[in-house]
């Protein structure tokens, strides 16, 4: 079965997110402009037509395939021909994609108030639990203060609105603690406060949600009329207790998809249903990740943190052979390499209108 789309243009993270009642989510180093090179070279193969800044941009330079999400870097897109604008980066309100979707345009990504209400995990995660799905305790600190009473060291020490693992740790002590905070909130990199969550020392997975829409899957055009999870990916390998950054350890070399008899179990079973609710309760418009982890072997899955926008990298450049992202591992379960992957997710472009 053969598709055409519009031209696509792939945004990166150029505007610095501003700083949201006290928090701020640094700007990530390369701006996902080397998952946003991807994502442009696999569809290009794919036949789907891609507008880049660069008149013959080059398979290893990640600038050469996508655009500033500045006014001006989306203002160039569109001149340069693209219809749809691939999101590869973290809006918020006032973002220039804003003026982008009042005037009809279509857009892979999720819509700016809503990245920005998720992307701060306390809102997250007091949404998601006060709609009755098992959340870990946790509490805004600004300074070390006396735990109540449902938490029991180790805990884990995480911004509010923080990226993949940068800023957590897992903190063993009430000294521990009242070392760590005061310097996590010191630095400024993540804001004037911090989350102290209960830490989960189970069995941690990644679980990958996708919106409703007309899927491929097996050859066959499949319609989900409601928010449906990928296979789980189970996470090994934590470094003192935390799954480390992606940058600095690649997931293929901690992670691996579940095998069927583990995925029949009710408790995954269950998560998956509940991720698929989380995704409903938060309006999400593409792809969103949601890490869960168990407080013990075979006890119920907890959802502890929810990623408006799941990292997106996969094979297909030079160098790039191991750089399948966690969503990209779980695609592989149903049949799905990192280019049917992205080729669904573009089906799902969306508009105001």
């Amino acid at each position: 079965m053969v598709f055409s789309f519009a031209p696509v243009a792939i945004l990166y993270q150029a505007q610095v997110p501003p700083v949201i009642n006290g928090i701020r989510k640094p700007l990530k180093p390369n701006g996902y402009a080397d998952s946003g090179a991807d994502i442009a070279v696999t569809l290009r193969q794919q036949g789907v037509p891609i507008v880049t800044p660069v008149a013959a941009p080059q398979v290893t330079r990640d600038l050469d395939w996508v655009f500033p999400d500045t006014a001006a870097g989306i203002a160039q897109a569109q001149a340069q021909g693209g219809t749809i604008l691939w999101l590869n980066t973290v809006p918020f309100v006032g973002h220039p994609i804003d003026a982008y979707l009042q005037h009809g345009g279509r857009l892979v990504g999720q819509p700016p108030a809503v990245a920005e209400t998720y992307e701060d995990k306390w809102t997250a995660n007091e949404w998601l639990r006060a709609h009755g799905l098992p959340i870990p305790a946790a509490r805004i600190m600004t300074q070390p203060e006396v735990l109540p009473a449902e938490f029991e060291f180790p805990v884990v020490l995480k911004p509010i609105r923080g990226r993949g693992s940068a800023g957590v740790e897992r903190v063993l002590s009430a000294a521990h603690l009242a070392a760590r905070l005061p310097l996590l909130v010191a630095s400024g990199e993540f804001g004037e406060a911090v989350l102290v969550e209960q830490y989960l020392p189970g069995q941690e997975i990644t679980v990958t949600v996708l919106p409703p829409g007309a899927y491929l899957v097996g050859g066959v055009e499949q319609q989900y009329a409601d928010y449906w999870s990928l296979p789980p990916v189970k996470r090994f390998h934590h470094h003192q207790g935390i799954a480390p950054y992606n940058g600095t350890v690649a997931v293929s070399e901690n992670s691996q998809v579940m095998a069927p008899a583990e995925l029949a179990t009710p408790a995954v079973q269950q998560v998956m249903q509940q991720c698929a609710t989380a995704a409903r309760l938060v309006g999400a418009k593409a792809p969103i990740r949601i890490d869960c982890r168990q407080a013990a072997h075979g006890d119920t899955y907890y959802l502890f943190d929810l990623n408006m926008k799941p990292n997106m990298t996969g094979p297909g450049r030079p160098g790039r052979a191991n750089q399948d992202s966690l969503s990209a591992l779980a695609a592989h379960a149903i049949g799905w390499d990192f280019a049917a992957l992205l080729m669904n997710i573009l089906r799902q472009a969306w508009s105001l209108t």
